[in-house]
């Protein structure tokens, strides 16, 4: 028979705790070793991960020190490189400043010389401008007969002023047939004086210029053959006399254009001066002309002071003889000063001896110095 457990029995009851709690602690006793057991490969795992955390911040402060050091090394580059920009910045900014300050001087240079060629300008422009109102002005004289005289007979002045002394000529010199010539050149006879009048033909010499038609070139050629004609008959009259004046005289032509032209297309009317022994000249071959006669009055004027020229030369002759005579006194007495200076250079050395023998008391020595006879003829 089997027996009954009462579960009432409080015996029953402390034992069923006991198997229980028994039971519970088995459990865990188990559960402990089996956690002991899985928990040795987490340990290793769990040093292994330390040694990778101590690894990590091994290797954490190293990257640490790298950082620093390159943070260093940043910084010095950097420092450098700011140095290096600064030197550079100033370097480029002394350039700058020098080309800037040359650019400057050869900006206010060149606005100088901008200045100076603009002031040119404006004189030359002034200088233009006063031409032009010369040019207007000349035009003006010349439109007129009386002030085309005047300005020939000005022009003669200048030119027979610059070849010929002022008392070789005469101005608007009053012939004896009452005529005035503009100019008289005083030479001797032959050929006596010599009359030169200005005569300007304008008018023919500016239709002959202008003309654009056969029939006007023929008309202004008539013209221009008829004005010279008239004014070498006219000089030839009035200013050729006969044992008063040379027996040619000269037409003053002011105008060089005037004469090419005429020398050019007009040579029948240069050998009818000729013939009428008038000499037509412009103010170049004026000038030579006058030049040859300056070389005749001043040969003029030496035959008439060859006589004192004579004179002057002999009294230049004596002068000399005197010269030579004084020239042989002074020779004589630098001889004779030469002589004196000779025998005083003889007496020094009689004493410079004597005194040497003095000085060295060679009395026993002393002997008469031989007497040199005097040479002089004069005492």
């Amino acid at each position: 028979m089997t027996p009954q457990i009462d579960l009432n029995d409080p015996w029953v009851q402390a034992a069923l705790a006991a198997g229980v709690l028994l039971l519970i602690l088995l459990l865990i006793l188990r559960a402990t070793l089996k956690a002991a057991k899985m928990a040795e490969p987490l340990q290793w795992q769990m040093g292994q991960l330390g040694q990778r955390v101590q690894a990590l911040s091994d290797g954490q402060q190293h990257l640490a020190g790298g950082l620093h050091h390159v943070s260093d090394a940043q910084a010095k580059q950097q420092a450098q490189m700011i140095q290096l920009l600064e030197q550079r910045l100033a370097q480029v900014s002394e350039v700058m400043a020098e080309s800037l300050q040359g650019n400057a001087l050869r900006t206010a240079r060149s606005l100088g010389d901008l200045h100076a060629r603009l002031e040119a300008i404006d004189k030359a422009q002034e200088n233009i401008q006063k031409l032009s109102g010369n040019v207007l002005s000349l035009q003006d004289i010349l439109s007129n007969k009386q002030t085309r005289g005047a300005f020939g007979e000005i022009q003669l002045h200048d030119i027979v002023a610059r070849a010929l002394p002022a008392d070789s000529f005469t101005m608007q010199a009053t012939l004896s047939n009452g005529r005035r010539a503009d100019c008289l050149v005083h030479l001797p006879k032959p050929p006596g004086a010599i009359a030169i009048d200005a005569k300007f033909p304008l008018e023919p010499y500016e239709a002959l210029r202008n003309a654009t038609t056969e029939a006007e070139m023929q008309e202004a050629r008539r013209q221009m053959r008829a004005a010279l004609r008239h004014h070498i008959r006219a000089i030839a009259d009035r200013y050729i006399l006969e044992g008063e004046t040379a027996d040619g005289a000269l037409m003053f032509l002011p105008s060089e254009a005037v004469y090419a032209e005429l020398h050019a297309n007009f040579p029948e009317i240069v050998r009818e001066g000729f013939t009428a022994r008038v000499w037509i000249v412009s103010p170049t071959t004026c000038m030579a002309t006058l030049n040859t006669m300056r070389a005749v009055l001043k040969d003029a004027r030496m035959r008439e002071q060859a006589g004192a020229i004579r004179r002057e030369l002999s009294e230049l002759y004596k002068d000399i003889e005197r010269l030579g005579t004084r020239v042989e006194n002074l020779d004589r007495h630098f001889a004779q000063a030469a002589k004196d200076v000779s025998e005083i250079r003889i007496s020094a050395d009689k004493a410079g001896r004597r005194a040497r023998r003095l000085d060295n008391f060679d009395f026993e020595e002393l002997s008469p110095e031989p007497v040199t006879p005097t040479l002089r003829g004069d005492g």
